[in-house]
């Protein structure tokens, strides 16, 4: 930055005042400080907005790089299953004559897909007893809009 020490500050000050006037010295000096306010912000805003560019850049860098890395790891993964695939191949069809696919019955799977028991959306809903429903304000009955508003809204005018 500029080197300004007290005397030349004072000098400065001498010269504005004998150029200005002292009228207007008050008007020239609130102008000078909000321009160097607004230069200052500006140069704030512009390293600002450099910082965020440079992080940019380095996680542009770090995603490339982290990639790179995580397709040699799939690369690697994937030969090591074809390796171990092939190897199982091989040994499947020694064994294959030894043991039996298991049938799926077609109850059994609708009853696995079905949902009962205790994990049923309408057993756990339920479950909750009448007294917490109504502390918790959970609402025990559907109820129209109109049929709310008739219950809750009191009407100024009945007497």
């Amino acid at each position: 930055m500029i080197d300004l020490g007290v005397s030349k500050l004072a000098l400065i000050a001498v010269v504005a005042l004998v150029v200005v006037g002292p009228e207007r010295l008050p008007k020239v000096a609130r102008m000078a400080g909000n321009l160097f306010g607004r230069a200052q912000r500006y140069m704030a805003e512009v390293k600002s907005e450099v910082n965020r560019q440079m992080e940019i850049d380095e996680f542009k860098k770090f995603r490339e790089e982290s990639s790179a890395a995580l397709k040699e790891v799939e690369n690697s993964i994937n030969a090591t299953v074809q390796e171990a695939s092939s190897n199982l191949s091989d040994q499947a069809d020694v064994y294959a004559s030894n043991f039996t696919k298991p049938v799926l019955d077609e109850t059994d799977v609708l009853r696995k897909t079905k949902r009962q028991g205790r994990n049923s959306w309408g057993v756990r809903r339920a479950a909750r007893p009448v007294w917490f429903k109504r502390s918790a304000g959970i609402r025990t009955r559907v109820q129209s809009g109109a049929a709310r508003m008739k219950r809750f809204h009191h009407t100024s005018g009945a007497k």
